[in-house]
């Protein structure tokens, strides 16, 4: 394992940027949005760093959500392949980075349970982590209960955290205090391990990171308030209290009852369009979540400009190859399903400008 420093980062920088170059241009993304249709955007898929990731199914029946499954594959082999060789501090914070994966299965597993679906329908709902996670999903889906299902994490990092929330779930039947209380403990341990890095790594993990808090705590609060009118006290309660542009009081700000729009302008001053898009909160908040993350694309970006020997640039190759996944998983299901191009355009990250 290499130290910290530049001694520490010159192979992974030299890997990540090997890496970089691999990511879809702009005129490659062009092209795939204007295949003719799903076979046609998987047939280009297959020529291109994808298509190792699609050959584990030559199925001619292949279905947009298992091609969206395989093709994730790629983004776990990356970490995987950048944590063996960072340093041990960039180590410890890509792990837990991985880790939001996992926290995301074992959220579709619980909503599983309550549905009652089958194990042949989840299973290619989750993010492929292969033997490295540490959920027995099968066995907690078919396990026949809610109390069974978290039993069977005893001895995880997730015990604990399920086992508290649990007394509001029986009282009211509902996931959501589950789903929250995941949710917050892996942010807040996130923060914690960016907190405690050395020197630039902490400068440049807390610009990445923190632009991914800011935007899920501040999504949250407006849903919370916008779509289930949460009293003041349990939004507060169900939303983080730090981040690295929004702050607790803009949280509070929204809680109380604040114009949506102004608080966002306030943080965001360069977005373009808050007024427009959030004139009607229920119908432009999709908006607001896009325009979130293409400013975490071209934070991204930059992160690849500048000192080379940090942390930021394997934390922004990850997460440009993660927003890339989830606009191929958008094209494939809207192929799939015969929707035209321009109407999952506002949906893409494809047309922001390098």
């Amino acid at each position: 394992m290499a130290s910290g420093g530049v001694s520490g980062y010159a192979a992974l920088n030299a890997k990540v940027r090997v890496m970089y170059s691999t990511l879809f241009s702009q005129e490659k993304l062009t092209e795939l949005y204007e295949a003719a249709d799903f076979d046609a955007l998987i047939a280009n898929l297959r020529n291109s760093p994808y298509g190792p990731y699609l050959e584990n199914d030559k199925d001619k029946n292949l279905t947009a959500r298992r091609a969206a499954y395989e093709i994730r594959g790629r983004l776990t082999h990356d970490y995987h392949a950048i944590i063996q060789i960072a340093p041990k501090q960039a180590q410890m914070l890509l792990t837990q980075r991985l880790r939001y994966f996992e926290v995301d299965n074992l959220k579709a597993v619980l909503r599983g349970i309550i549905a009652k679906s089958s194990w042949e329908r989840v299973q290619f709902v989750l993010f492929p982590l292969g033997s490295e996670t540490v959920l027995p999903a099968q066995e907690m889906l078919e396990s026949g209960s809610m109390a069974a299902a978290i039993e069977l994490l005893r001895g995880t990092p997730y015990y604990e955290t399920l086992s508290h929330a649990m007394r509001r779930f029986s009282a009211e039947q509902n996931i959501f205090p589950l789903e929250v209380a995941l949710d917050l403990t892996y942010w807040r341990e996130l923060w914690q391990i960016v907190n405690t890095l050395p020197g630039n790594d902490r400068v440049q993990a807390r610009r990445l990171i923190g632009t991914l808090v800011d935007a899920n705590n501040l999504m949250w609060a407006i849903r919370y308030r916008v779509y289930f009118h949460l009293a003041e006290e349990e939004l507060i309660n169900y939303t983080l209290p730090f981040g690295y542009h929004v702050r607790d009081e803009d949280i509070r700000a929204i809680a109380a009852g604040a114009d949506i729009a102004q608080v966002v302008r306030r943080i965001y001053p360069e977005l373009p369009d808050v007024d427009d898009m959030l004139q009607d909160p229920q119908h432009g908040l999709g908006d607001l979540e896009m325009a979130l993350s293409r400013d975490l694309l071209r934070q991204c970006r930059a992160a690849f400009v500048g000192d080379p020997f940090q942390v930021g640039v394997p934390l922004a190759y990850l997460q440009l190859l993660e927003l890339e996944i989830q606009d191929l998983t958008v094209l494939m299901e809207a192929k799939a399903s015969g929707i035209p191009p321009q109407d999952i355009r506002p949906y893409l990250n494809i047309h922001e400008k390098a």
